[in-house]
């Protein structure tokens, strides 16, 4: 409803700022110019008198208390069970970013190369099928981001990971997401030649960079050259019983 007093406009003011969270941040002043017609007596209406307001506002920023408000932003609360003597103020702040959170797996399911976004399923088994699936890919990027990061976190005087960062080439990290090594191995491509006698296949060499992500991660190279074996295979045939 638009105010018509200025009591009425007061109180709608004192609501905004409230619901925007900034009361006492700024000091609002409502300035009122009246206006008095007088309406003669009409067919038994008695006489009277008829005030209307022209509302207008002026605000000004309450400096001091916006900056200690300033000086507050961002500002997070730390409770442990461990002595100062034990673990000091940063290594605690440190353990806290360290964590495993539950959260951020779940979280891969929204974003690349996931991506699960609403699909015109009919059947509920589909579903619940898309989700398992694409629950067993997290699986797998959770574990590829542990095992490199754990990796690293043994070797506290290796270089970290170069290379990751687009545009970055110098740009180091120790805790690389699953999505930034699977983007390491976009290049990479598989070549086949076909002639009279002879099928050739040929992948594209690992770079420095995707061989020590295969190394922290576990796996060896040889995982990856033995593809060129399996391709060159006959398929086999799968029967169903």
């Amino acid at each position: 409803m638009r105010p018509t007093t200025p009591d009425e406009a007061a109180v709608a003011v004192t609501r905004i700022l409230e619901r925007q969270d900034v009361a006492g941040l700024l000091d609002v002043t409502v300035q009122a110019a009246a206006q008095t017609r007088h309406i003669r007596a009409y067919r038994g209406q008695p006489a009277r008198a008829e005030t209307t307001y022209t509302l207008s506002l002026t605000t000004t920023r309450v400096d001091a208390a916006i900056a200690a408000v300033e000086a507050r932003l961002g500002w997070r609360v730390y409770a442990t069970n461990q002595p100062a003597e034990v673990n000091s103020l940063t290594q605690v702040v440190l353990a806290y970013r360290d964590q495993y959170l539950v959260e951020h797996p779940i979280g891969r399911l929204k974003g690349a190369p996931l991506s699960l976004s609403p699909v015109y399923l009919s059947r509920d088994a589909h579903v619940t099928g898309l989700v398992r699936l694409l629950t067993i890919a997290v699986r797998v990027l959770s574990l590829l981001e542990y095992g490199i990061r754990q990796s690293l976190a043994q070797e506290p005087q290796a270089e970290p990971l170069k290379g990751l960062y687009a545009g970055q080439p110098s740009h180091g990290s120790r805790r690389p997401t699953a999505e930034r090594v699977l983007e390491a191995f976009e290049n990479l491509t598989l070549t086949v030649v076909t002639l009279p006698n002879q099928i050739i296949r040929h992948l594209t060499p690992l770079s420095n960079l995707q061989q020590r992500l295969l190394a922290l991660a576990g796996l060896e190279v040889s995982c990856y050259t033995r593809l060129v074996e399996h391709l060159s295979e006959p398929p086999r045939e799968i029967s169903e019983r």
